[in-house]
């Protein structure tokens, strides 16, 4: 049999499967829709919480929470008594400390909290003697040392062999111009574009995660439909991609493409504080923005979790509320309950299924309960709510992302040159770029097939 095509995952943060079909069907992205003409499209289901690091890290792993351990964009580290903050805002990072953050965001989140037992899809393709390429991602576990570019930062990062991260570290000479300056404008897809067309020209790799955040950046200012001017840079990222190959027929030959999104984006008509509705309450930590909130209950805590979560009924914050109890899941919402669980291989339930009608909310709030470093209480507000950060801030008027919700959770997914194929959960994609490959997947993870 002939080798598999290289394979590239593309994926444009934030962005809605409405927004993606609109696209397409009117060619305002005709990178995408070239890629549409010629390959397979579905909706399919991020992960729980929907925001990205946690997203970042399902795809990259083909993990669920409760295998990689990433929990939120902000939560307690039990173990250090402390708050991680991997970037809700600029003042969130500098109230949970700046150097602190910028560390665990760039370098704790790959060696420390993303569990040893989730494995990066360049860790799998590299040890199969593949060369895996990651793209400003920022779950980059692999197994090569790379330098900092940072003068006086001495710290390596370990990622794929060809490895590039926002100009901090660059396994290659490529000319790309500088990645953060002019964020608003598509600087960091510019980046990407720069890099991709470099790698696609010398042919630099047999997998490629390339990750495009500014159309993400833009809705969470604008809105995710007030986005045009983001998503035609991001399409345009595609297009350098498909020019450096030589034009659309060679590009097709050389290349399979999985392209989607890690969630959606949902708009912001109100945000509120979290924490208020515990105020007075000892021995607990809050650890909420966007749209996902966390209750952290501290030694000395005298209040259940069932306790903490009827404290939110009535409360304009609470759309579910979730927690475990006596080896159960719970699910709070207008002050009824839904208790469910997993038993061989299926889901025991009672109560009124209906709390839980997300897309696959019963595996999703399992899994994000499951996490070791999840907090006590899981809290998905009501639609438009987003919750505060540290610093106070949000993102009202604009979009926001994180919840439960159907908005918040779909994703578009196009396949190219995979047979059809076509992930249904962001936990497929690892998978699947594995099968395509031949390699062996982890224990944890499901075929494509199985997964339906």
């Amino acid at each position: 049999m002939p080798d598999p095509k290289k394979l590239i995952l593309v994926v444009i943060d934030g962005l809605t499967p409405d927004v993606f079909e609109d696209a397409v069907e009117t060619g305002s992205a005709p990178a995408l829709a070239f890629l549409a003409q010629h390959g397979s499209y579905a909706r399919g289901v991020s992960a729980f919480p929907s925001l990205t690091p946690v997203c970042l890290s399902t795809l990259a792993t083909g993990a669920q929470p409760d295998v990689h351990h990433i929990p939120h964009l902000v939560w307690w580290h039990r173990a250090e008594r402390r708050l991680v903050e991997y970037g809700s805002s600029f003042a969130a990072i500098r109230a949970a400390g700046t150097r602190r953050s910028i560390l665990d965001a760039i370098f704790n989140m790959n060696e420390q909290h993303l569990s040893h037992d989730a494995v990066t899809v360049y860790e799998a393709l590299e040890d199969a003697g593949l060369t895996a390429a990651a793209v400003n991602v920022t779950c980059y576990r692999g197994r090569t040392r790379h330098r900092s570019l940072l003068r006086g930062m001495a710290r390596p990062a370990f990622g794929p062999k060809r490895f590039f991260f926002y100009n901090l570290f660059e396994s290659d000479v490529t000319g790309a111009p500088v990645a953060i300056l002019g964020r608003s404008g598509g600087s960091i897809d510019a980046y990407a574009a720069a890099v991709g067309r470099w790698l696609v020209t010398r042919d630099g790799f047999d997998f490629l995660f390339y990750y495009l955040p500014d159309y993400d950046f833009a809705s969470h200012a604008l809105g995710p439909g007030a986005s045009q001017e983001a998503l035609a840079r991001s399409d345009a990222a595609v297009a350098a991609l498909i020019e450096a190959a030589g034009g659309p027929d060679e590009f097709l030959e050389r290349y399979a493409v999985i392209a989607c999104s890690d969630h959606g984006q949902t708009g912001v008509e109100q945000a509120v504080s979290l924490q208020a509705a515990y105020e007075g309450v000892e021995h607990l930590v809050v650890a909420a923005s966007n749209r996902a909130g966390q209750v952290y209950r501290l030694p000395g805590s005298r209040e259940e979790p069932a306790e903490l979560a009827r404290r939110l009924d009535g409360s304009e914050a609470a759309g579910v509320v979730l927690y475990r109890e006596d080896g159960e899941a719970v699910a709070r919402r207008g002050g009824e309950e839904l208790r469910f669980a997993l038993e061989d291989g299926a889901w025991r339930t009672s109560g009124d299924l209906a709390i839980l009608d997300q897309p696959d909310a019963l595996e999703r709030a399992w899994c994000a309960l499951a996490n070791p470093n999840a907090g006590d209480v899981l809290v998905s507000p009501p639609a438009g709510v987003e919750f505060l950060d540290l610093a106070g801030r949000g993102h009202l008027g604009g979009g926001s992302h994180g919840s439960l919700d159907a908005a918040d959770s779909e994703v578009p997914f196009l396949t190219v040159g995979l047979d059809g194929s076509v992930p249904r959960r962001i936990a497929d994609v690892a998978p699947l770029a594995l099968t395509h490959f031949g390699v062996e997947l982890p224990a944890y993870a499901r075929p494509l097939a199985d997964a339906a």
